[in-house]
C-alpha cells in the first residue's frame, strides 16, 4: 500500500521506518478513546503497537512520555545538551480525524487511518515468584511474545555497551552508580509468562528470547536449553505454532548451538548488527572486542551448513551506517543461505557517534529495495508471518512477495 508524505509516494515499510525513527506524539484524545479496549498504553514500556492498513506492523513509541521515562530511569546528562533536543523532534501525530478514527498525521497532513491490536491484562500480570511482566517481556504485533533481557550483558557491566543499546546504557549506569542490578526471570518464569499469553490467552503463536551478551558463552548457551526445555514441560512444543527464535552470543565452538536446536529452537540469531568493521569497533566496542565479525560468521556459517538455510540470523541495525555496507553485508550471509534481519534504529534511545539524528527517507527506500532483491536472489526468508515491531524484513519480503503475485 502506498502513502503521499509530502508529495512523496512511499509505501509501508518506509512509513514503517521513519515512524520508528522519528517517534510519534499521541493526543490525549487517542488514549482517552481506544486505551479500554486496545493495546494502548501511555507507559513506553508496554510496547504499544499500530497496525497499517495493509496489516504492516509499527512500533508507537509516544516521543513525549518516552522521553519522560528515560530522564527518570537513568541519569542521561547528554539528553540535556541542546544539541541532541533538536534532533528529537517529530512532525508525526497520532490524533482522531474528521470521522473519529485514530490516524497518522504528517504535520497538517493526514496520511493514513490505524488501528491497535486488541486489550489483554499482560502487564498486569506477575508471575508466582513475584516477577512482573512487564520490563521483563512484550507483546509485538499480533503474533510474537518477546523476552528482551533475560540475563545481564556483561559487556555493559563492563563499561563497553553497544551505543544503541538502551538497555546496556541503563546496566552500565547501575553499575557506576553501585546501584543493584534488576531481578531477572528463570527458566520456570519465563514458561510461566509463555503459558498466560500461549494457552490462557491464545494471544500470540511465535516466541523471540534474547538475553545479554556474556563472557562465558558455554553458561549462555546452557541458561537458554534449560529455558526451552521448561517452555516444553510446562506448555510443551506443539502448542506454539509459529516459531521460537534465539538471539544469542555465538560460542568459539558453534557446536554448542545443537543442544539448543535439539531442545526445540527453530532459528538462532548472532547479531552482527554493524557490517562496516571500523565503525562497529566504534559503536559496539565490547562486542568487537569481546567476539568480533569473524566469530559470527563462523557460527552462523555453522548452523547454515548443518541445518539448512533460513535457520541462521544475523541483525542489522539500520541508519548507523551507509545503506550500501549494510546491503554488503545482507547479501554476503543471505549468500550463505543466513537470513539478514534488518531492525530499524532507534535514535531518541541513546546517541550514537554524537548524534541521535534518523536518515530521510531515501536512505529507507534504498535499502528496502536492495533487501528485496537479495531475498529473492538467495531465497532467505525472515522469520514470522507478520513483522516484529522494529523489523523491517518480513515487511519487505511480504512486500516482495505481493509485487510478483500482481506482477
Amino acid at each position: 500500500m502506498n502513502y503521499n508524505l509530502e508529495n512523496a509516494i512511499i509505501d509501508s515499510v518506509v512509513l514503517k521506518a521513519l515512524l520508528i525513527s522519528r517517534g510519534v506524539k499521541v493526543s490525549n484524545k487517542v488514549y482517552s478513546k481506544f486505551s479500554k479496549n486496545f493495546r494502548l498504553s501511555t507507559n513506553p514500556m508496554e510496547c504499544n503497537t499500530i497496525i497499517l492498513p495493509d496489516q504492516t506492523i509499527v512500533q508507537l513509541t509516544d516521543l513525549a512520555f518516552h522521553m519522560d521515562y528515560i530522564k527518570s530511569a537513568i541519569s542521561w546528562n547528554t539528553l540535556k545538551q541542546l544539541k541532541y533536543l533538536s534532533q528529537i523532534k517529530t512532525s508525526f501525530r497520532l490524533d482522531l480525524d474528521e470521522s473519529g478514527s485514530a490516524s497518522i498525521f504528517y504535520k497538517k497532513q493526514k496520511v493514513t487511518i490505524v488501528t491497535f491490536p486488541k486489550a489483554i491484562d499482560f502487564y498486569k500480570q506477575y508471575t508466582s515468584t513475584g516477577i512482573p511482566y512487564i520490563g521483563n517481556a512484550v507483546l509485538q504485533g499480533t503474533q510474537w511474545l518477546s523476552f528482551q533481557l533475560l540475563w545481564k550483558c556483561d559487556y555493559a557491566c563492563a563499561g563497553e555497551p553497544c551505543q544503541y543499546c538502551y538497555s546496556g546504557g541503563e546496566l552500565e549506569n547501575l553499575i557506576k552508580r553501585k546501584k543493584k542490578l534488576p531481578r531477572y526471570p528463570t527458566p520456570e518464569d519465563v514458561a510461566e509468562i509463555v503459558e498466560y499469553v500461549f494457552i490462557n490467552e491464545k494471544y500470540a503463536d511465535s516466541i523471540q528470547i534474547t538475553g545479554g551478551s556474556t563472557f562465558n558463552v558455554h553458561a549462555e548457551c546452557d541458561k537458554i536449553k534449560a529455558i526451552l526445555d521448561a517452555i516444553n514441560i510446562r506448555v510443551g512444543r506443539e502448542n506454539i505454532k509459529g516459531e521460537i527464535l534465539i538471539y544469542t552470543t555465538p560460542p568459539k565452538d558453534p557446536r554448542l548451538v545443537d543442544q539448543l536446536f535439539e531442545a526445540g529452537a527453530d532459528k538462532i540469531a548472532m547479531s552482527l548488527e554493524i557490517w562496516d568493521e571500523e565503525l562497529a569497533k566504534k559503536i559496539m566496542p565490547g562486542k568487537m572486542k569481546h567476539t568480533g565479525r569473524q566469530r559470527h560468521l563462523d557460527a552462523l556459517e555453522y548452523i547454515a551448513a548443518k541445518y539448512g538455510k533460513n535457520k541462521a540470523c544475523s541483525n542489522f541495525i539500520i541508519g548507523l551506517e551507509p545503506a550500501e555496507s549494510v546491503l554488503e553485508g545482507a547479501e554476503y550471509l543471505a549468500s550463505k543461505g543466513i537470513v539478514p534481519i534488518a531492525s530499524v534504529w532507534i535514535p531518541f534511545g541513546r546517541p550514537v557517534l554524537g548524534s541521535m539524528k534518523a536518515p530521510g527517507m531515501e536512505y529507507y527506500k534504498k535499502v528496502e529495495d536492495g533487501l528485496a532483491e537479495i531475498y529473492s536472489k538467495y531465497g532467505v526468508i525472515p522469520p514470522g508471518a507478520k513483522g516484529l515491531n522494529v523489523c523491517m524484513c518480513r515487511d519487505i519480503y511480504m512486500q516482495s512477495i505481493q509485487a510478483c503475485a500482481t506482477n
